[in-house]
């Protein structure tokens, strides 16, 4: 089973769903802008990803900055209390699969979590080819 941490507004995050559903899979698709997030459910995929909440932490477009979450000073224990209270805050898409779990940015990191690779060719929203005609990655 494979689950993504998803917001359909995002490029990447719908690069990385189709990725996946080009591979075969069904995933489970959580909104998480919609549904928000928990302590425990941050900190399960932060440690899983091998993040720190700052490390997960959506610098741009997002109101890291006006928080004064981007200060050098900022405790992990404070970003993870803003990431609760504005879900917008953790970067996205966070994918858990069987291989492990991973923040895809780029998109094409995805792979590496897939049981099977997708057939090509297939590109990005933005054009991008990431595999070719005979199955190969690119890049």
């Amino acid at each position: 089973m494979i689950v993504i941490h998803h917001n359909p507004d995002c490029g990447t995050s719908r690069n990385v769903l189709a990725i996946i559903e080009a591979s075969g899979e069904v995933p489970v698709v959580i909104e998480y802008l919609k549904e928000g997030w928990t302590r425990p459910q941050l900190l399960g995929l932060f440690a899983a990803a091998g993040l720190t909440p700052r490390g997960a932490l959506r610098e741009t477009k997002s109101p890291a900055k006006e928080l004064g979450l981007l200060e050098p000073g900022v405790s992990d224990e404070a970003i993870l209390a803003a990431m609760l209270e504005h879900p917008v805050l953790v970067n996205r898409p966070i994918v858990c699969s069987p291989k492990g779990v991973r923040l895809c940015r780029p998109s094409e990191l995805v792979l590496d979590l897939l049981e099977k690779m997708p057939p090509g060719p297939l590109y990005k929203e933005d054009g991008e080819m990431i595999i070719n005609e005979k199955g190969e990655r690119v890049g």
